[in-house]
């Protein structure tokens, strides 16, 4: 056990052949660019979930690592303890394969809503543990509590139980599993160590890992709302990720997709649950570039590979074709619904959404000018959102479920000046000057129509992945 002196985690004998560890030692070692092995990382890992090391040594090592990067070494065994830090959640009793899947952060993004029922509803279980708003991108949570009586704290034994019921649950980070990341998330987010690839690594999987998964599958932003903005640090993240997770047993693969504008039409919490369920509902937005065609075809690749991971179709092409049969004939709609009910939330809400939305403010912005919408800067939107009230700036503060925007024409779209372009929806007036000015400074237009990205560029199994961090590190990258 650590011996504590002063309120701190002051040394820790581990073994005979490892020295005393001190705290102050780790953050200087890092600082001077060099790399921690397991038993210090360990080490940190549990004075974090124990409180026992101050959260302002935490936060000097963050920023240590943040500025000197880790090694894959570093991030697996970093992932590993925190993973082991808290209780592991085994969906054995289930009879199923636990197949998740993992967004690595994007503006509109509400996939996890569609594919946790359409891989229940192909035969998997889906123990899916989501998170909140993180600086520029939405959370899953937030957009869930956004339904009256929604329950996303429940126990390990409520949230089988619903698994058990439903084949799909949504909850947030249990006091149980992973603790040291419920602290070191909050402090990435309150020092500004967010975007490092190690650490959004080990703070994703760790979670995802403790739940004991089969299978998962992980959606890596790329463009310019991701948090990793050149593609070739998220395609280092999909790699380490892939790697990571294969590493600790778990199939894994991992998808770059495009985060050059926002997923859908919608981004907000409430009006991005009216956008999921009208494409649960058998919605078919034709393919234009001003409908979410994005959105119900990235949920049909990810839910299609959730259902191969899970050993219910041979290809992820085959899985794509069940998903989106589940799609179409409804029942992924009532796992949802059913989802909904067993953990208190108030369905009906979407039979009367036109009268549940009610922001406090709504101004609609006009194009202001012709042409062609030829690039986003979906980060700034990201923050538009934000500041509309639907994000927070502090870990405890509350959302509106009403806030948000609701785009009229997207990326490719050719629009005529005065047309609307989006409809913003604000908790107060006062809170729309803000996010009118980032919206006007975000989208650029162009005479002639943008060239198309694609929606999916690249894919990671485990081979791939390996290779790629073998030439990298080969590179000295």
């Amino acid at each position: 056990m650590p011996t504590m002196q002063s309120g701190a985690m002051e040394t820790e004998i581990l073994s005979p052949d490892h020295d005393p560890i001190h705290v102050i030692d780790l953050i200087r070692k890092k600082r001077d660019g060099q790399a921690l092995d397991a038993p210090e990382l360990k080490f940190l890992v549990d004075g974090a979930a124990s409180g026992a090391i101050p959260l302002e040594q935490l936060a000097a090592w963050l920023m240590a690592a943040w500025l000197r990067g880790l090694s894959v070494d570093e991030t697996r065994a970093l992932t590993l303890a925190m993973r082991d830090s808290g209780e592991r959640f085994s969906p054995l009793r289930l009879g199923k394969k636990a197949v998740d899947k993992h967004s690595s952060g994007g503006v509109g993004d509400k996939t996890s809503i569609l594919v946790a029922p359409l891989a229940a509803a192909c035969g998997c279980v889906v123990p899916m543990i989501s998170g909140r708003a993180l600086g520029h991108t939405g959370g899953t949570l937030d957009k869930l509590e956004a339904i009256p009586g929604y329950r996303t704290e429940l126990s390990l034994s409520e949230f089988e139980a619903v698994l058990a019921r439903c084949g799909a649950s949504i909850i947030g980070q249990t006091p149980e599993l992973a603790p040291a990341d419920r602290v070191l998330y909050a402090l990435r987010d309150r020092t500004g160590t967010v975007e490092n690839p190690g650490l959004i690594c080990a703070s994703i999987l760790s979670k995802k890992l403790a739940a004991g998964l089969d299978g998962l599958v992980l959606d890596v932003k790329t463009g310019s709302g991701a948090f990793l903005r050149t593609y070739e640090d998220s395609a280092y993240l999909a790699a380490l990720m892939v790697s990571t997770a294969e590493a600790a047993g778990t199939r894994a693969v991992a998808l770059l997709t495009d985060m050059d504008q926002p997923l859908g039409c919608a981004a907000g919490n409430w009006i991005e649950l009216v956008e999921s369920v009208e494409l649960l509902r058998g919605a078919r937005p034709a393919e234009r570039p001003e409908t979410n065609f994005d959105l119900r075809e990235l949920a049909l690749i990810l839910a299609g590979w959730m259902v191969h991971l899970g050993g219910q179709a041979l290809t992820p092409e085959a899985g794509y074709t069940r998903a989106e049969q589940a799609l179409m004939d409804g029942s992924a709609l009532r796992i949802f619904f059913e989802m909904i009910e067993a953990q208190g939330g108030d369905a009906s809400v979407f039979d009367e959404r036109a009268r549940f939305h009610k922001p406090g403010a709504t101004q609609v912005v006009e194009a202001w000018r012709s042409g062609y919408i030829a690039e986003m800067d979906t980060t700034a939107v990201g923050w538009a959102v934000q500041r509309l009230g639907a994000g927070r700036e502090k870990a405890d503060e509350p959302v509106d479920p009403h806030a948000g925007i609701r785009f009229h024409a997207r990326r490719g779209c050719c629009v005529e000046a005065g047309r609307p372009l989006a409809t913003l929806y604000a908790t107060t007036a006062a809170k729309l000057a803000e996010p009118v000015a980032l919206l006007r400074r975000a989208i650029h237009f162009s005479e002639a129509p943008p060239h198309a990205g694609a929606l999916v560029s690249r894919i990671f199994a485990r081979q791939t992945a390996e290779e790629y961090l073998r030439k990298r590190m080969g590179a000295g990258q």
